[in-house]
């Protein structure tokens, strides 16, 4: 079978091939993605101008883990399996018709806990990935015992949802601890297939995969500085939210140093670091978006849309970045920095989240922002050099 063949083995990749990068089917999923972010992002930003912040924050937790969850296992599986066939391009993009229609039901889901186009989207997005995964067991004896528990675990849980749906209809607080159980089955299954045999992984393209998708979730913040400089010149000028898109801007290339900072992503390919650091960035995702978010409340406030306050606007900005310093310490800092520099992160975060509460704080909060990004760096180089000196 030739290498243009439309359909080929899905044979697996080389974990130490070089100048491996994220391919244009990748990156159009990816666009894809972006769309149900921000579908995401705007229901809970809608929530909390509305004052309905808890009914947001849970509608946007179930509908990110959703989106998060499906481009994760597409993420690491094309890493491993990515032949480029007719097929497997098929699968894809019938994933990101799941996508979707999961991001075209995300309103709903916010406004009457509908969940028929979230989870319908959902199922779409998990069966092309069994179809996946069943070519690779297929096609990678060595493996199969891992595909076909991926596939297999995969499955279950569609079964797990398709029964809450089409079960007795639960109330409200009955509905948010089954979801958490389905997450539950869901996150097992990784790690389950994994034991059974490693998938072969590219290190650096899943870190650029990881990159490439917190530039799209900072895009919401930049989008909100877009709106808000809009709506200052709409009809009459308004300083105020010219200070907020200079806030947002100035925020934005804080987090975006932060997390492309010099220290490794992922410096280990063991399991269990891999889970942690693949698992935890979904509170990077998350957060980051939820930054974005936060500055478009600040602008329903500023144009009188809002039925909160200022300051409860500048906590729905101060909350989800507190939370993104504090999962990049999660996922990295933790594991790769020593001595004072490891602390910077969550100190920067109880300060940051504390600071509403003081004082009239956005343009204050986007100058901590700096701030941490400047003393993490100095003191993450004084620890290099330390170490080189005593070496």
């Amino acid at each position: 079978m030739t290498r243009h063949a439309a359909i080929r083995p899905m044979a697996p990749r080389d974990p130490h091939e070089p100048h491996r990068a994220a391919t244009p089917l990748e990156l159009l999923f990816d666009l894809v993605t972006v769309i149900a972010i921000a579908a995401a992002a705007a229901a809970l930003h809608h929530a909390i101008a509305a004052d309905h912040a808890v009914e947001g924050i849970i509608g946007y937790a179930v509908a990110f883990f959703a989106i998060w969850w499906a481009w994760m296992n597409y993420a690491w599986f094309a890493s491993a399996y990515d032949n480029d066939d007719a097929v497997t391009r098929l699968l894809t993009m019938t994933i990101m018709g799941g996508a979707l229609l999961l991001a075209a039901g995300i309103e709903r889901f916010a406004a009457k806990l509908d969940l028929s186009l979230v989870l319908g989207g959902y199922v779409v997005m998990r069966l092309g990935m069994i179809a996946m995964w069943l070519r690779a067991a297929r096609n990678d004896p060595p493996r199969r015992a891992g595909a076909l528990r991926y596939a297999g675990g995969i499955a279950l849980a569609q079964l797990y949802w398709a029964a809450l749906y089409f079960g007795l209809p639960p109330q409200p607080p009955v509905l948010l601890p089954l979801i958490m159980l389905g997450w539950a089955i869901e996150l097992a299954v990784p790690a389950v297939a994994e034991r059974a045999a490693e998938t072969p992984w590219h290190r650096h393209h899943i870190v650029e995969r990881y990159g490439l998708l917190t530039i799209i979730v900072l895009g919401e913040v930049l989008l909100a500085a877009t709106l808000a400089l809009e709506k200052a010149w709409d009809g009459s000028f308004d300083m105020r939210l010219v200070h907020t898109a200079l806030s947002a801007l100035v925020i934005t290339f804080a987090m975006w140093w932060l997390y492309f900072a010099r220290e490794p992503q992922l410096s280990s390919n063991r399991l269990s670091r891999s889970l942690q650091w693949g698992y935890g960035h979904v509170l990077v995702f998350a957060s980051g978006a939820a930054v974005g978010a936060g500055f478009a409340v600040l602008v329903e406030i500023l144009t009188g849309h809002s039925k909160i306050g200022l300051r409860a606007g500048d906590l729905a900005v101060a909350i989800p970045l507190g939370l993104y310093f504090l999962s990049l310490w999660l996922v990295r800092d933790r594991f790769e920095l020593s001595g004072a520099a490891r602390w910077v992160l969550p100190l920067s975060a109880a300060a940051i989240v504390a600071l509403p509460f003081a004082i009239p704080a956005l343009e204050a909060i986007a100058v901590l922002a700096v701030a941490a990004v400047a003393a993490r760096a100095a003191l993450a180089a004084r620890s290099v050099s330390g170490a080189a000196a005593d070496a």
